[in-house]
């Protein structure tokens, strides 16, 4: 049962995120978080002809790392909610070619991962689905050929820019049963503040990320300081800043507050400068880093609000501004039993 409350989904028994699993690349496997990864690999390749086909590889090694640790055949998932960056979300649909299971496509850039959390969870709570797998990626060097410019151009990074994770991440929904809970989801509704720098997409995004989780603190009643942490993807280090001066102006102080993006990789060893982005990149923090953390007890309850800066190429070139978008799911970690 689901229950509505302004911008709000409530799930009376929450579906349940019954397995996860996290790959990357290169410079991820180098970063902070490489121990909490699933599988790591010091080729941003993987073994492929180029950058696109490497990122449907890493697609693929995330689903399916996700359905072995679930012990769960391919053949019984009856829907896939996957998005990435490439034009038309080609990572995905290759992806799915080759694993083959029902699929419906998402796209919200960066924000994807939360996205499909939310829609995966309206469906396994209506019966819809009963095994659903939600998952989103990235890639560095694809992302920079589609958006920017050509890695051999050798560009100069201003200290706003964020750099694309090569990572992927995968969730597998069940209605019930053993694992985190998605108790709410907030979808977010599309803000433009006239930001027009494709490098810094953290100021673009940051009062995408300040809308919804005023709707959501508003819907429920709640305060940040109720949760044991509000997880933001990804804003970086500039976009974090300006989120909670926004937050701030409306009176609420984010003392617990930890951005994907900041964590994924070490900003001043990596020359990362503002921090990661990408659909890629908060979907393995959440999968490697904040779903261990709710499993094991050391955190109990969590919001997981990921961006997204909706541009394209062609918006880009003909000098729109970049609206934003930011969706958001409550998770709590696993009943104890006494």
């Amino acid at each position: 049962m689901v229950n509505r409350c302004g911008d709000t989904l409530l799930f009376e028994a929450p579906p349940v995120i019954a397995a996860g699993a996290a790959v990357g690349g290169k410079k991820e496997s180098e970063g902070p978080l490489a121990a909490e990864f699933d599988e790591l690999s010091s080729d941003n390749r993987l073994g492929q002809s180029g950058w696109e086909a490497a990122e449907t590889h890493l697609q693929l090694r995330a689903a399916r790392l996700c359905l072995k640790k679930a012990a769960l055949p391919q053949e019984k998932v009856q829907l896939a909610l996957a998005g990435d960056l490439q034009a038309q979300c080609t990572a995905s649909s290759y992806a799915m070619r080759e694993l083959g299971v029902p699929f419906a496509g998402v796209f919200g850039a960066c924000s994807t991962m939360a996205e499909a959390l939310g829609l995966g969870a309206v469906l396994c709570s209506s019966g819809a689905a009963r095994n659903l797998l939600a998952m989103a990626s990235s890639h560095f060097c694809a992302a920079e050929r589609q958006f920017r410019t050509p890695l051999s151009y050798g560009a100069v990074r201003t200290p706003t820019a964020q750099w694309t994770a090569t990572a992927a991440g995968c969730c597998l929904l069940q209605p019930q049963g053993e694992g985190v809970g998605i108790a709410a989801a907030t979808f977010g509704r599309v803000q433009d503040y006239q930001v027009k720098d494709i490098n810094n997409m953290g100021a673009a995004m940051a009062p995408a990320a300040a809308s919804t989780l005023l709707h959501y603190f508003r819907d429920t009643n709640t305060e940040p300081q109720e949760f044991d942490c509000i997880y933001t993807g990804d804003l970086g280090q500039v976009g974090s800043q300006l989120l909670r001066e926004l937050l701030a102006a409306e009176g609420f102080l984010l003392k617990n507050h930890v951005d994907c993006g900041c964590i994924l990789f070490d900003a001043k060893e990596q020359q990362v400068k503002s921090g990661g982005s990408g659909p890629g990149c908060c979907a393995a923090v959440l999968c490697g880093h904040i779903l261990p953390r709710l499993r094991r007890g050391s955190q109990k309850r969590v919001l997981f609000a990921a961006t997204g800066a909706l541009m394209s190429q062609t918006t880009f070139l003909q000098k729109e501004s970049i609206p934003a978008v930011a969706h958001l799911v409550e998770l709590r970690g696993p009943e104890k039993e006494n």
